[in-house]
């Protein structure tokens, strides 16, 4: 896809576009507002944001359908991921950050960052508004392995490197009948700090929780494997090196031709699907207050045909306290994207519609930034 030259991007074009099967049911499809970005005035002016590369993709074709409307607008995005997203908002080096895990209430490192983007917000809330949902892939090199299941338990001793062989019992017994070479497992894992770390932790500790023990965070906690930075990175990393593994946004694993294992929580192997991954998020809670949009997911789930390593984006945005030009212009880009319209077309870049029930508090959080 060509990007219009009125639309600034700091990353690479959008990778091809993957075919994703529309969610099976009406919850899952996107909902709130559908025209009324489209039938408002043409906005202007730049905005700028920095985080998630798991949302790259995605945000790279909703910039360029905005910037389509909005020919006077420019929106810039650096996908650094998301610890170094939410560091430079919470510094005022950005308006926007994309963060795959929600502004922390506790400590970390010594920085309770809802507090801290709070101050940044000139003493007004930040708050978590979720965009882009992507399922989490374990992409595989494996040639001659077309179909691979692995179980939280399972997947958890490969990436801790307890499970050192390609053909080890522990894989083979989930695997009858394939054909498992003696190959050497090679983990990709990331090295800077990354919500997808963090998402993925979450689902191992939360579906397996005897067998990954760490407190799920940004920072990958593994001894084993060589670090990569960003999607991009583990994903070569896995495509160069027959017998790697990582754990990556489906997106990136498609573009780049990898397996993509399938999952078995307990209620049987499930296949990753824009359906399966769809499921999941139907199911997701909102634990956040007001309009701070935080959601809770059920990685432990044990229902059939249900994909559980599922991700959240976050737009972390100033509740208040932008400029006015700045307000008009961010509120005209998120209600573009949290449009059906626009949450439906990210299906075709590997990503699943936010379900309707929260698209519907996605939009009223955008009517009450001032």
């Amino acid at each position: 896809m060509k990007l219009p030259k009125h639309v600034a991007l700091t990353s690479v074009a959008l990778a091809g576009a993957l075919a994703l099967t529309a969610c099976g049911s009406d919850d899952n499809s996107a909902g709130g507002s559908t025209t009324e970005e489209s039938s408002s005035a043409s906005v202007s002016g730049t905005l700028n944001g920095e985080g998630s590369s798991a949302q790259k993709n995605a945000i790279e074709e909703v910039i360029s359908t905005f910037g389509d409307a909005n020919p006077d607008a420019t929106v810039n995005y650096n996908a650094t991921g998301s610890g170094d997203g939410v560091k430079n908002f919470i510094a005022k080096q950005v308006d926007f950050a994309g963060s795959d895990s929600a502004l922390k209430s506790e400590a970390v490192d010594g920085v309770v960052e809802a507090d801290a983007a709070k101050e940044r917000c000139g003493g007004n809330e930040a708050w978590n508004l979720p965009l882009v949902a992507g399922p989490i892939s374990i992409a595989y090199n494996l040639p001659g392995v077309d179909k691979l299941i692995l179980t939280p338990e399972v997947a958890s001793k490969v990436f801790l490197g307890d499970i050192k062989t390609w053909n080890d019992k522990a894989i083979a017994d989930l695997n009858p009948g394939v054909t498992l070479p003696s190959t050497a497992i090679s983990v990709f894992f990331r090295s800077d700090e990354s919500g997808t770390t963090e998402n993925f932790q979450k689902y191992l500790s939360g579906s397996a929780p005897d067998a990954w023990t760490a407190e799920p965070s940004k920072a990958w906690p593994g001894k084993v494997g060589e670090g990569r930075a960003k999607s991009d990175g583990v994903s070569q990393g896995v495509k160069s090196v027959e017998g790697g593994i990582t754990y990556v946004e489906w997106s990136y694993a498609t573009s780049n031709q990898l397996g993509v294992a399938q999952i078995d929580n307990g209620g049987g192997a499930v296949e990753l699907t824009g359906e399966s991954a769809g499921k999941a998020l139907t199911a997701a809670e909102v634990v956040g207050e007001g309009n701070d949009l935080k959601l809770k997911l059920d990685y432990a789930t044990k229902e059939a045909g249900v994909y559980p390593a599922v991700l959240v984006t976050y737009e972390i945005v100033c509740s208040k306290g932008l400029e006015a030009d700045k307000t008009t212009l961010i509120k005209a880009f998120l209600k573009h994207f949290a449009s059906s319209e626009t949450q439906t077309s990210l299906q075709d870049a590997g990503y699943a519609p936010i379900p309707t029930e929260i698209a519907d508090k996605v939009n009223t959080a955008i009517d009450a930034i001032s």
